[in-house]
């Protein structure tokens, strides 16, 4: 396992961390690798676009076609009838 020394962290800082890591039942050392493990999972894993997310979930139950972008258009409110 590798190790990492933070130097120069602002007292402040210290101690959020210290109660985030009381909060979530876990050393301060602890919570600092979880932070940063997210941190680093969370930019790996570059998000698909909303349509492309929809149309694979929805895929099963016979959504085929592309999904239109609607970026930087304004959003309209939904219209039904009866």
């Amino acid at each position: 396992m590798a190790q990492l020394l933070v130097r120069n962290l602002d007292e402040h800082v210290k101690v959020k961390l210290q109660r985030r890591a009381r909060k979530h039942g876990r050393s301060t050392e602890e919570e600092v690798r979880d932070i940063l493990r997210v941190a680093v999972n969370d930019e790996a894993a570059p998000a698909r676009p909303l349509g492309s997310r929809f149309k694979a979930r929805f895929a099963r139950i016979g959504l085929e076609r592309d999904i239109e972008e609607l970026r930087g258009q304004p959003a309209r409110p939904a219209r039904f009838t009866l």
